[in-house]
């Protein structure tokens, strides 16, 4: 699977988990104005890095962590030269001399790409694209013994936490810019750089197995070297379209150069998020320049597989995914149709469309429509029209970004049904656990677990539940009676003390510590707090997650208005109890 996207709209963060999920080989390529940079995974496993700053090397790597000497990295490039086409790598190279031994080895390589992680983190802009490669040698460490193949990939999970610890600890003491820039007149030559070869190659940083890869590695660094999208574009066209007039090819760059980036709207972010699925590299990258421009989201991708952990990774950011499935010229359309039908009955809050050229839409039209895809797009095909191409795709790429920018959400009217219904039967409700019953039935109508605690003064204690023991069709079961102190900070505690619903996901000890070993880890950590306040004071809180099912965006404004009326409700009941009492 080969994708691309920006770093704005899906985070580096996301994109690693994606790899390590999906287990994917290859060169993940990040670039931004400061320069290029590259993680290499293999079966979603981190293998190495090449850092954008040359002086940021393994070699440098082992240096600073007091590993080796220099002279023994002047050694042990010295032995590499010597070996010419025999060459191996820089780490291997060490090991092999006795300089360190594999698990030093390890930890080095695992230092230059948190490294690297870290400095991607800084960026404010930039792309990815993922190169696979059917050359790709899968055991690129073959000389060591067998047993090292395993032991010398990094878990990527692990890794990215670490980076992030890093760069949060930088983050706060200061010192993050000291990680990778020092005082001019104090920085040394790298010592394992090699005058007399400035290319820095693939076998120096670990990765001779991938010499085959037809992208290089830069050799040199590019921090202060801005991107030309210019010449991205006639890079791109001119190998799509290689036997096209160099007239028609500028027509197309000038345009794709030429798009005006629309205005930021003052109604906030975008809310959609364009994921196509196409195999044509071409229409991937002009649609992707088009939604840029439009300051749409945009992902990219070959292939099915990973399409759920996109889709869910949205999903998780409130985003409504908008799926677009191209369907090649010639493509077997049985299995676009079956797509079709698949994703939308495991993501009905996902819009599908396809795209297709004339060929194949007269034939699926209407079987798309009736497997649930929202809309069809008549896209330019070079089959088709080979001699208009060109001019075809500008006039769909004219339209295209005005018209996704239209894909909004659908409504959901048995969610407003179900508040308007809420909001009846409180009318007729005055006991707090009745009324906090409704909540806990509305929280379960937009997620698939929910679940109501009674505040006392120094613990919740878990009451009725849907879709925690049993299914979530069998209603709210009997209380669950276990406790959860409120002495440690937690999203739970701060509900309790500011009255305040909270939705999202952050890493809470008192969630995945002492909640989740109750009722087990939900598939998202995103989850909802809902505070049921009655005279100034918390006395109950509802919980919802999404247990095993992927996050479907809720309407948390009802919920939350839903949550005050409840709250008005029996303050009014308990003022007339106290009046018919004194009365």
């Amino acid at each position: 699977m080969s994708f691309n996207g920006d770093l704005e709209h899906f985070p580096l963060v996301d994109v690693i988990q994606l790899l390590h999920m999906t287990s994917k080989t290859g060169i993940l390529f990040l670039k931004s104005p400061k320069g290029e940079s590259q993680l290499v995974f293999h079966e979603g496993y981190l293998v190495s890095a090449n850092h954008l700053n040359n002086n940021v090397r393994i070699g440098k790597v082992l240096v600073d962590m007091g590993a080796i000497t220099d002279n023994q990295l002047n050694e042990a490039l010295a032995a590499q030269k010597k070996a010419g086409n025999a060459r191996k790598p820089l780490v291997a190279t060490l090991i092999e001399l006795g300089t360190i031994d594999k698990e030093t080895a390890f930890k080095g390589l695992e230092s230059l790409i948190e490294l690297t992680i870290v400095e991607v983190l800084t960026w404010a802009t930039g792309t990815f694209t993922l190169d696979v490669s059917k050359e790709y040698v899968s055991d690129e460490y073959r000389y060591y013994p067998e047993m090292l193949q395993q032991e010398i990939l990094l878990n990527a999970q692990g890794v990215l936490m670490d980076a992030l610890r890093i760069y949060d600890e930088k983050m706060r003491d200061g010192t993050l810019s000291k990680v990778f820039f020092s005082d001019e007149n104090q920085v040394k030559a790298a010592p394992d750089d090699n005058s007399a070869s400035p290319d820095i190659t693939a076998d120096l940083l670990g990765l001779d197995g991938l010499d085959n890869i037809s992208r290089e590695i830069p050799d040199l660094f590019t921090g202060l070297k801005d991107n030309d999208p210019v010449e991205d574009h006639r890079q791109l066209v001119a190998h799509a379209l290689p036997e096209t007039a160099i007239d028609r090819q500028e027509q197309l760059i000038s345009f794709l150069a030429g798009i005006p980036r629309a205005s930021v709207s003052d109604d906030g972010p975008p809310v959609t998020a364009i994921i196509l699925l196409s195999q044509n590299e071409l229409l991937s990258h002009c649609v992707t320049t088009v939604c840029r421009n439009e300051n749409l989201f945009v992902f990219t991708t070959d292939e099915e597989a990973g399409l759920d952990v996109i889709i869910e990774q949205h999903l998780e950011r409130d985003l409504h995914p908008v799926l677009i499935i191209d369907i090649p010229h010639d493509k077997e359309r049985e299995q676009a149709i079956s797509l079709v039908h698949k994703k939308g009955a495991e993501y009905p809050q996902t819009s599908i469309l396809i795209a297709a050229c004339c060929h194949t839409w007269d034939a699926i039209s209407i079987e798309v429509l009736r497997a649930g895809a929202r809309s069809i797009i008549p896209r330019p095909c070079r089959q088709c029209h080979e001699d208009t191409y060109v001019p075809q795709m500008i006039a769909f790429l004219s339209v295209i970004g005005s018209f996704l920018k239209t894909i909004l959400p659908l409504p959901h009217p048995q969610v407003g049904q179900q508040f308007i219904a809420c909001l009846n039967q409180l009318k007729t409700l005055s006991e707090p656990p009745e009324i906090a019953l409704v909540l806990l039935n509305f929280a379960a109508d937009q997620f698939e677990r929910a679940m109501t605690f009674v505040v006392s003064k120094t613990e919740l204690i878990a009451e009725k539940s849907i879709g925690v023991t049993t299914s979530k069709s069998d209603g709210p079961t009997s209380p669950l009676m276990f406790k959860i102190s409120l002495d440690s900070h937690s999203v739970l505690q701060e509900a309790v003390e500011k009255g305040r619903l909270y939705y999202g996901q952050r890493n809470d000890a008192i969630l995945t510590e002492v909640l989740y070993k109750e009722i087990g880890a939900p598939h998202s950590p995103k989850a909802m707090i809902v505070p049921l306040v009655s005279r100034g004071k918390v006395i109950a809180v509802t919980y919802a997650d999404f247990g095993s099912k992927a996050v479907t965006p809720p309407q948390i404004g009802l919920m939350e208005a839903l949550a005050q009326y409840a709250g008005a409700i029996l303050d009014n009941a308990l003022y007339r109890n106290k009046i018919g009492k004194t009365g």
